[in-house]
């Protein structure tokens, strides 16, 4: 979740306002980049525990990181978060610790970023005796057990998330992502991207499964992290129908993000909650209660951000349904979305794959796989199958892109050859070598 930012105090005036904000996202084609997101869990090496915010934890950590040219993102005195060159390091509700990355032109430069970050990471964590595990759900913590950030938002989010999904507290503090930013050109172009990226996001939800365990128990889920978003206020999430509706574009979503319900407003350094009302209803009544707070553009931008379909629309595209994995894995993630919709003929045909899916069909498919993978099928066809022509389609994106980017792609070739995913080699490894102790997974997934 990202960091708080600076207020537009613009009055909202009307829909076509708010529709322009997406709008003024699109870029010409030579402007188009890369940005990845990628989390991860601290643990303590002495006891494989969640370091807690302080003493000797996530706080010193980013303080630490300040010595190395990072500028501090305060909330309330507490660091919360960092910037430094178009990058930003921000806190998940349980100390997973997230590299907003730059935007950058090619893969191999997200590569580069990604193993400068870590390097850094360990560099300061390391004397704390704190080492980081990059999966989709923590393996062994219970709720109860992690730590809570700081961050004046995340107060409001806990108390609202019960009321609206039984797994939303676990969303926060024990799931962690990796996700890919990409732009569009026009609003035609955002409309075929997005409906691109909601109907395959299923698909890359099982090729990067990465969570199958829960307290130090098998879970009967590949990707644990992903049935948990099944459970995660269904106001706000999943593959909103809307998107695949004739005449859908900026202004349609923009009105459909009117009546997502909202968490809060942002006065003087201080968030206020607003759960309760849609931001159709903050707009037309205003705030009850608070009749000196008047909606704005800086309002709107922040509400965008929580929203969290599987594929978020804000000034740029945000893939948003792969469990954090290995560096290799991660960059993958870019890799695959990067193929398929930074290059026009491969963007084509991803689009003619997926265009006969009823929105039904790709949301039962959401459902599947959790338990599933790649075992899951949709017409009558195992994801196994179409995710080898989907990798084969962002192959041939990369290849025409001209930057060699191919060899990203080399971990997902490795998993439609074996059929294991990430998820599947742990569960292996469990049942073997490991004599059914998740804690040695630490062992093998720090970075």
């Amino acid at each position: 979740m990202s960091n708080p930012g600076e207020a537009d105090l613009t009055p909202i005036e009307g829909l076509s306002q708010l529709a322009g904000w997406f709008a003024a996202g699109s870029k010409q084609r030579d402007a188009w980049r890369i940005g990845t997101e990628h989390e991860k869990f601290g643990f303590r090496r002495a006891d494989l525990a969640p370091p807690p915010y302080e003493p000797d934890g996530i706080r010193a950590i980013l303080e630490g990181l300040q010595a190395k040219g990072w500028s501090p993102i305060l909330d309330r005195g507490n660091p919360i978060g960092l910037t430094k060159d178009g990058a930003s390091v921000s806190l998940e509700p349980g100390g997973q610790t997230e590299l907003s990355g730059a935007p950058v032109v090619d893969l191999h430069e997200t590569r580069a970023e990604l193993d400068s970050h870590l390097a850094e990471l360990g560099e300061v964590a390391g004397p704390l005796g704190i080492a980081y595990a990059p999966l989709g759900f923590h393996p062994l913590a219970t709720r109860e057990q992690m730590p809570w950030m700081p961050k004046q938002r995340y107060s409001i989010m806990k108390n609202y998330m019960p009321r609206v999904g039984q797994l939303g507290l676990d969303m926060m503090l024990r799931t962690c992502t990796v996700q890919v930013n990409l732009d569009f050109g026009t609003e035609a172009d955002m409309v075929e991207k997005f409906r691109i990226s909601l109907a395959l996001q299923p698909l890359a939800t099982a090729l990067f499964a990465n969570s199958p365990f829960m307290e130090g128990k098998l879970t009967g889920f590949r990707t644990l992290r992903g049935h948990v978003w099944t459970q995660t206020d269904p106001d706000r999430t999943g593959i909103p129908a809307v998107a695949f509706e004739d005449g859908f574009g900026f202004e349609r979503f923009a009105d459909w993000v009117l009546d997502v319900p909202m968490y809060f407003v942002m006065r003087d350094g201080a968030f206020v909650d607003a759960t309760g009302i849609t931001f159709r209803q903050f707009i037309d009544k205003g705030l009850p209660g608070r009749p000196d707070i008047t909606p704005n553009m800086g309002d709107w931008a922040d509400h965008v951000t929580t929203v969290f379909t599987d594929v978020r629309l804000k000034r740029f595209l945000e893939m948003r349904g792969a469990d954090a994995g290995s560096p290799e894995m991660m960059v993958a993630q870019s890799a695959l979305w990067v193929g398929l919709l930074y290059d026009d003929a491969a963007q084509k045909a991803a689009a003619a794959l997926i265009k006969d899916w009823a929105v039904s069909e790709m949301q039962a498919l959401r459902l599947a796989v959790p338990t599933q993978g790649l075992s899951a099928t949709i017409r009558g066809h195992a994801l196994r199958d179409v995710a080898k022509d989907v990798v084969a389609i962002a192959r041939g994106g990369l290849r025409a892109r001209g930057f060699y980017e191919e060899r990203h792609l080399s971990p997902l070739d490795a998993v439609l050859a074996s059929g294991e995913t990430q998820a599947d080699r742990w569960i292996r490894r469990y049942e073997t070598i490991w004599n059914g102790d998740v804690s040695r997974i630490f062992a093998e997934a720090e970075v």
